[in-house]
């Protein structure tokens, strides 16, 4: 193996599913248990053998990649990171395809809207061509699959199966051992024009690999989440700061109580109010006469006299009023 291995975010999606909180940034810095998804994603290669060597490849949008790179400009100066612009959504596939120049020798691969626990140092022996990260579920109609052989090796990964027969399910998370045998699969896949609604899969360029002999092996985990809709998101910020993720020093206010766990950034102000359990609130906000359960609220927001309960609240957002339950972008006023 090489002295390092390249970590390659596609992150070009539109977010819809998260709006209105991605009208006005995109999905990888959304706020979960005190940082951004972005940064909790990058937490999962800390074991990767060589990566203070690694380059990251980030497949970006066009209207808002502008944010990540800024992002990672403030937070990480010292990542060297490669940003490829999407300009069409055309699928993972086509998104590495446009990274092709850069994908030589092995890579990992990871999407920054779901997230796993694993441990990565095994990669600096594997002579495997690849590896797929998969989590046993008791139905796994909704997902794709891998399906083994008598070896333990994946045959074929087959997408929304219709039985219970293959139950170990793709988590979206891989290693190649030989970027450019992956290219030279997708350039197949789009010779064949094997699309669904005008999206190249990165399953079928797997499959066209695996049918040219490929060893891929499967590693099991036991922890998969996933933060691509808004109930979703709040259950990882609830699973991350029971782990111990966010800001944790006590915080001291007039009439303040703390139900952990809670993650409060710099430059809050809380006065006469309940927050807790499974709390994150981004950097200076004001909360005043306020009950806060099972809720993310973002930086510089405003919130007086009201009592939340499992809602996402943006940036610069000012509510004021009665019990109420929110999903709310940035700058957004609601006044009772």
């Amino acid at each position: 193996m090489t002295d390092s291995i390249k970590i390659v975010i596609p992150m070009a999606g539109y977010g819809s599913r998260m709006r209105p909180l991605t009208w006005s940034r995109p999905k990888p810095l959304l706020l979960v248990a005190g940082k951004t998804l972005l940064d909790h994603a990058l937490d999962q290669f800390a074991t990767l053998p060589g990566l203070k060597n690694s380059e990251y490849i980030f497949i970006i949008s066009p209207n808002q990649g502008d944010q990540i790179q800024k992002h990672m400009a403030a937070a990480h100066p010292n990542k060297k990171v490669h940003f490829i612009v999407q300009e069409k959504m055309q699928g993972q596939s086509h998104a590495l395809h446009l990274a092709e120049e850069l994908l030589h020798g092995p890579f990992v691969m990871a999407f920054c809207d779901t997230l796993i626990e694993t441990d990565l140092d095994f990669l600096k022996d594997e002579e495997a061509d690849g590896v797929a990260w998969v989590k046993p579920m008791d139905d796994p109609r909704r997902f794709g699959v891998a399906e083994l052989n008598s070896k333990g090796l994946a045959v074929k990964l087959i997408e929304k199966p219709q039985d219970f027969a293959n139950n170990l399910v793709l988590v979206g998370f891989y290693y190649f051992r030989d970027g450019q045998e992956l290219i030279r699969a997708i350039r197949e896949q789009m010779r064949r024009n094997t699309s669904l609604k005008g999206e190249y899969f990165l399953a079928d360029a797997i499959n066209i690999m695996l049918e040219r002999g490929m060893k891929l092996k499967v590693k099991q985990t036991d922890v998969w989440l996933d933060a691509g809709i808004p109930a979703s998101l709040l259950e990882t910020n609830r699973y991350l700061l029971e782990k111990g993720y966010g800001t944790r020093d006590t915080f001291s206010g007039e009439g303040v109580t703390l139900i952990q766990p809670v993650s409060i950034a710099s430059g809050v102000v809380i006065k006469n109010s309940v927050i807790g359990p499974n709390v994150t609130v981004g950097r200076n906000c004001v909360i005043e006469n306020v009950i806060l359960r099972n809720s993310i609220i973002d930086a510089e927001t405003s919130i007086r006299d009201l009592v939340i309960e499992g809602s996402l609240i943006g940036r610069n957002a000012v509510l004021q009023g009665r019990a109420e339950q929110f999903n709310i972008g940035d700058d957004a006023d609601f006044i009772r």
